[in-house]
């Protein structure tokens, strides 16, 4: 489609089709790639075991914890809240599980869920998901960075949201475009900051819980009582309980959305990735567990679904820490200041988070390039191997952050989040049908033993999720079917994503007239493992000489 890369690919799976063994082939293709390589550079494992575990547990925890948990627990009450919670924690595990399998199997350069869609499913699905994965990363930049902007007006200052947006999103290009380890550094300090901030926020909450706070008086689980631990949603009774709790499952998927992503992406770029990445993926279930589901008991502990402060932020479109309910938590406790290193803390957040999808999206458009569904010329990387001319395109698209300063922020940060979430779920659809498909081709080459890293309950665990998502993916704007409750613009934010995927599919799959899907017995489970197999049995693990160096190594 756009070039040669594409025609040798294709070349690939016609030759293969009879069954024949695809040594000759490869042999060809690794020639065309040491050519390619020379002319556009190739990208540089610069990143350390320290900066794959921080990115892991803290790269894109965003203003979706920190901020759009209070309007969820505003409309649907706490306990909706903290379940949805846990079902969507659930349900990345398993999506992190899948990605750890994948990319620890073959850590190639350009590794990507689309990489790896292309080779075990079929290419036209890999090329709807390779865009629809750069889109949505450009999307998650321009929101990160319009809440950015806000927070930043929570200290009132003269300073036009317009210069606050160019500084951010400077900062974020600067720190993606020169030198991957930049990047990583700056992830391993933006996910530290957090890191703190959260369990600072955990541990005042359970001292709040018991009673610690200045004003001495003791929460319990009082707000779960009074006033309620559901607000029905649309109905009375079970029915509405049971549409609030789908409700907070909708709105909750933005803190998650494309987050396990960012390992499989970092796999090309990480020191000793056999021995990384599946660390990386085991330690995942302790961010879910202590961030996502303690954060939102912390949550509903402190602060009423019915606060005045809580529904004044949220009913004026307030991103800053005048909306976030562990503010209003410890307004209410009655501690003096803290407003202000909070809002310190999600501003790094959001700063972060931006970070992270602009590295992802950078390598979402080079990972495309490098199977030949995008132009050549987004494989062209620096000397430090950054595919520089993939950074700068996805900060164009990010540039629709600028619709804010019109609009309102708020208003453009609700779109993003929106937009965002529905290309989130149909990612994750299919990158678990991958998984299944990979998985079945190792079954039948006998080398399901092979795996490096082997995740628990598969592939039931990843057969549920899928049944799951589905579910949640059409159902994603139920609300908008309820009387007097439909527009067109929420209509459109809810599934144009849903359209938009399924013509690029089609529009591929006529043009190229590629298969259903590949044909088990010509799937490609060996190409990159020999050379994987290699570094591993050169990498030598760092060994721990006292308690300190113990624990410092388990973490990082």
């Amino acid at each position: 489609m756009f070039g040669s890369a594409e025609q040798e690919t294709e070349k690939a799976f016609g030759d293969n089709l009879d069954g024949r063994a695809p040594g000759k082939l490869n042999d060809k293709v690794e020639v065309f790639e040491d050519a390619a390589s020379e002319k556009y550079g190739t990208t540089q494992r610069g990143l350390k075991s320290r900066h794959i575990q921080l990115i892991a547990i803290g790269g894109a925890i965003g203003t979706g914890l920190f901020v759009g948990s209070g309007a969820t627990l505003s409309t649907t009450g706490p306990a909706p809240l903290f379940m949805s919670f846990v079902v969507i924690s659930a349900i990345v595990w398993v999506v992190m599980q899948c990605l750890g399998e994948m990319s620890a199997y073959v850590p190639t350069e350009g590794s990507s869920v689309p990489l790896y869609v292309k080779r075990y499913v079929e290419p036209s699905l890999a090329f709807a998901a390779g865009w629809n994965y750069w889109y949505a990363y450009a999307m998650l930049v321009a929101s990160e960075v319009s809440a950015a902007s806000v927070i930043i007006s929570y200290w009132p200052n003269p300073v036009p949201v317009a210069v606050w947006i160019t500084i951010v999103l400077a900062v974020i290009v600067g720190l993606n475009i020169f030198v991957v380890s930049w990047y990583g550094e700056s992830e391993f300090w933006f996910a530290s900051i957090k890191i703190i901030g959260i369990i600072g926020l955990i541990i005042l909450g359970v001292v709040l819980f018991f009673g610690g706070g200045p004003n001495h008086d003791r929460l319990g689980f009082r707000y779960w009582q009074r006033p309620g631990a559901f607000i029905p949603f649309a109905a009375p009774g079970s029915t509405g309980k049971f549409l609030a709790f789908w409700t907070a499952l909708v709105k909750s998927g933005f803190a998650f959305i494309l987050s396990p992503e960012l390992i499989v992406l970092a796999a090309g770029e990480t020191e000793a990735p056999r021995r990384n990445i599946p660390k990386a993926a085991k330690r995942f279930v302790y961010r879910l567990a202590v961030f996502y589901i303690l954060g939102t008991l912390v949550i509903s502990v402190i602060v009423a679904s019915n606060d005045d402060l809580l529904l004044q932020g949220v009913n004026s479109g307030k991103t800053n820490a005048g909306a976030s309910p562990f503010v209003i938590g410890i307004k209410r406790a009655g501690i003096q200041t803290l407003d202000h290193i909070i809002n310190a803390v999600i501003l790094t957040s959001a700063w972060s988070a931006g970070n992270s999808f602009l590295f992802a999206g950078s390598r979402s458009l080079y990972s495309l390039a490098m199977t030949g569904q995008a132009p050549k010329i987004f494989r062209t990387c620096n000397r430090h191997g950054v595919p520089y001319l993939c950074v700068a395109v996805t900060s164009l698209l990010a540039c629709l952050v600028y619709l804010s300063v019109s609009s309102g922020s708020a208003n453009v940060f609700q779109w993003f989040v929106n937009l965002t979430t529905i290309s989130g779920y149909i990612a994750w659809i299919i990158l678990l049908i991958t998984y299944l498909r990979f998985r079945r081709a190792l079954e039948f080459n006998g080398m399901l033993d092979q795996r490096p890293y082997k995740s628990p309950l598969q592939p039931y665990a990843t057969y549920i999720a899928l049944v799951f998502l589905i579910v949640l993916t059409l159902t994603n704007g139920f609300q908008v079917f309820f009387p007097g409750k439909f527009t067109a613009s929420s209509f459109l934010a809810a599934y144009i994503t849903l359209p938009i995927v399924i013509v690029l599919y089609l529009g591929h799959k006529i043009w190229f007239r590629t298969p259903l899907f590949l044909r088990v017995h010509i799937i490609d489970v060996f190409s990159g493992k020999e050379e994987a197999d290699r570094l591993e049995e050169l990498d030598v693990p760092p060994v721990p000489r006292n308690w300190l160096e113990r624990i410092w190594f388990w973490i990082a």
